[in-house]
């Protein structure tokens, strides 16, 4: 590609974003009614074009398992890739689900009369334009586009390659559904196709809000250190089960077993369990076998290997603590205690998910308050960490840092606020000149 083709395509990305940070001041203006309304259009437009989507998919499919079987694509994203008539369905009814959440805009949190006639007031209001480079999933686009105008704001998507005739259908569905709205801009919601409009957007710190990317931890630290816009997101889930010696060994079959089975290819599946040394010898054995029955490939610590009592297991190695397997593959370690599982957590863990098994409220206290991580169970498995289990109708990702929103980000995570100040002509120098004086009172409600 010349330089000058190079140019043209950097100010068409450009061009698009500008555009769409129009939209965003008047998507900031809609009445909750209008975005609903908008919302089950979309919804109802995915299910009557559901052919057309299916077709899309079977065709990207269809190119993945040659890139599958090239290993030029993992097991794990091709299961990503793939939906069905019912995911469809799925899909339709989580936009559904957003429309019925509470407005998240215009909230008033707090007012305070700061002196007579001086009232601050602060509400919430969308972040403007938001940015997401996701993986090969095809709910993505609808699940962000639904939370961003639910929430008053554009949305600028870069799906995977693996995934562009999915996702293009989805977007073309999307803004033929919303030009039913003319007071809702078709740029409200725009996809770029490649590496290179990735890495121009990065660049546009004064157009862009919030940049949330999904996928790999190189791909994460990349866009981190390649960007002046404020990153949301998370790198590799690696989660953990700790199960406690007290444990209810049905409920740790249960939970074990789902955290790791129910879906392998996601970021809040279980990669490592964890189990004391005093119930290992019980339980080991009982989980091996239930693993090893569905496929899963265990790499356990030398006690584990120990305990299996002759099944087969391979050899853990450092690496595998650290590892997102993302497949049907499990280290196992045989801890001391809670202490130890906690130690072992905060080193190699991701800070997204992690579930503790016990009968003892004081241990999963514990566990809960020591453990550094967006999501801390007791009980229930890692696969619950998800916006729409959560009730926040879905989810734009899942944050694993400690600034603006942290865990499965929906429309709270999209929302920011600001302070409205009404006066009746006062002014500072009255106040520093001790004419004055500030009353800072709280008003409830």
């Amino acid at each position: 590609m010349s330089t000058v083709q190079k140019q043209a395509e950097a100010s068409d990305v450009r061009h698009l974003i500008k555009r769409a940070r129009k939209a965003a001041h008047i998507l900031a203006t809609l009445s909750n009614e209008r975005r609903n309304e908008a919302l089950i259009a979309a919804a109802n437009a995915i299910e009557a074009r559901a052919a057309e989507i299916q077709a899309a998919n079977d065709k990207d499919c269809a190119a993945a398992q040659k890139a599958v079987e090239a290993g030029e694509l993992s097991r794990a994203m091709f299961a990503r890739l793939r939906t069905t008539e019912r995911g469809i369905a799925d899909i339709a009814a989580r936009v559904r689900d957003v429309a019925r959440l509470p407005d998240p805009l215009h909230r008033r949190l707090s007012t305070m009369q700061m002196d007579d006639d001086l009232i601050l007031h602060k509400e919430t209001c969308p972040l403007g334009v938001v940015g997401v480079v996701f993986e090969s999933r095809p709910d993505v686009v609808p699940q962000i586009s639904s939370l961003a105008l639910k929430s008053g704001n554009a949305v600028c998507l870069k799906g995977g390659a693996e995934a562009a005739e999915t996702n293009a259908i989805l977007v073309s569905i999307w803004l033929d559904a919303l030009s039913e709205f003319p007071e809702i801009p078709a740029d409200s919601v725009v996809l770029i196709h490649t590496r290179q409009d990735v890495a121009e957007i990065l660049k546009m710190h004064e157009d862009i809000d919030l940049i949330v990317p999904r996928g790999s931890n190189e791909f994460v630290t990349y866009v981190m250190q390649n960007s002046l816009i404020p990153v949301l997101g998370h790198g590799e889930g690696i989660c953990h089960v700790y199960v406690h010696s007290d444990a209810d060994i049905q409920k740790a079959i249960d939970v074990s077993y789902d955290s790791k089975v129910q879906y392998p290819a996601v970021c809040n599946a279980m990669e490592t369990l964890l189990v004391h040394q005093e119930i290992a010898r019980q339980f080991l054995p009982l989980i091996i076998d239930e693993f090893q029955k569905a496929g899963v490939e265990i790499r356990g610590c030398p006690r584990t290997i120990a305990l299996a009592k002759g099944r087969e297991i391979i050899p853990a190695t450092e690496e595998d603590w650290k590892k997102e397997y993302s497949d049907l593959i499990l280290s196992i370690k045989v801890v001391d205690g809670v202490n130890q599982a906690i130690e072992h957590i905060n080193k190699y863990g991701s800070r997204h998910t992690e579930s503790i098994v016990t009968e003892s409220h004081d241990v999963a206290a514990r566990f809960m308050e020591f453990v550094d991580a967006a999501n801390v169970f007791q009980n229930a498995s890692t696969r619950f960490s998800d916006g729409f289990r959560y009730g926040l109708g879905a989810e734009v990702g899942i944050s694993t840092g400690k600034l603006h929103a942290r865990g499965p980000v929906g429309l709270e995570g999209l929302t920011i606020y600001k302070y409205k100040l009404f006066g009746k002509g006062q002014t500072v120098a009255s106040y520093n000149k001790g004419q004055r004086t500030f009353k800072h009172r709280l008003i409830p409600g």
